[in-house]
């Protein structure tokens, strides 16, 4: 399978390295596309083929991906079109708020349209332990398969209906959210005595714990909490401060913000 991503910026580049990460996928069968040489050069050094020609990459790919930035997308998918064979060739844009509709204006081409699947990830891609929402529009089974099944190999999957990936918009920026909550308790574990190497490591393996519990339980994270939270006891007084200060409502307002 031939893959081409074209702009390799932080979520372009963080895609193209976590295919790389996959044994099943050849570094000479990854194309990356982008202006920035530095970014060039560090892809060529492991192994896959670069070029800044927009067309000269998505020549012959079985899988395009436009990576770019939201104003970006129009000028790049018209550039690209003329060279793209709907018929043999999928079409990934990874751009947040452009809906298939106004897509598939720009790229209908002699009354057809490409088989498109709208692509939202988070960077984690880069260590293929990203969240990815995909919405499909004219894709057969077998194509959804296939860029699902690609995905996959990259982290965690989710297909939806089209009108939800607004709000997959919003959930896609929760990395940032919980890097941040990150942040927060390594500065509290500072202030408490820590050194904030120490707090750090303390911090992630935490959260790490949390998360292979819930994911190993299936349990609702109010479950969860009930059991690590004695009567009159430490942690249901800070997880009430926490509450006091507003916590889960700045978290849902935080989410609701981000949907465009």
């Amino acid at each position: 399978m031939k893959i081409s991503i074209i702009g390799a910026g932080a979520m372009g580049g963080a895609i193209a390295e976590g295919l790389l990460r996959c044994d099943d996928l050849r570094a000479d069968d990854i194309t990356v596309c982008d202006h920035n040489q530095p970014v060039m050069d560090h892809f060529a050094q492991k192994g896959t083929s670069v070029t800044s020609d927009n067309q000269l990459a998505a020549e012959g790919s079985d899988i395009v991906m436009v990576v770019v930035k939201p104003w970006c997308v129009e000028q790049t998918l018209k550039g690209i079109k003329p060279v793209i064979d709907y018929k043999s060739q999928l079409l990934v844009v990874v751009a947040a708020g452009i809906p298939s509709e106004k897509i598939n204006e720009w790229m209908e081409k002699d009354g057809e349209k490409p088989s498109l699947f709208l692509v939202m990830p988070n960077i984690a891609i880069a260590e293929k332990a990203s969240m990815t929402y995909i919405s499909a529009s004219g894709a057969s089974a077998k194509e959804k398969q296939t860029v699902t099944e690609l995905f996959d190999k990259l982290g965690e999957t989710i297909v939806l209906e089209e009108r939800l990936f607004p709000a997959a918009t919003a959930m896609s920026c929760s990395i940032g959210y919980a890097m941040r909550y990150v942040r927060a308790n390594v500065e509290g574990a500072v202030e408490i005595g820590f050194k904030a190497k120490d707090a750090q490591k303390i911090v992630l393996q935490t959260i790490k714990g949390a998360v292979e519990l819930l994911q190993a339980s299936g349990e609702h994270p109010e479950a969860a909490i009930d059991k690590v939270t004695t009567p009159g006891g430490l942690t249901i007084r800070g997880l009430n401060e926490m509450e006091h200060a507003g916590f889960s409502s700045a978290v849902i307002r935080g989410l609701k913000a981000g949907k465009i």
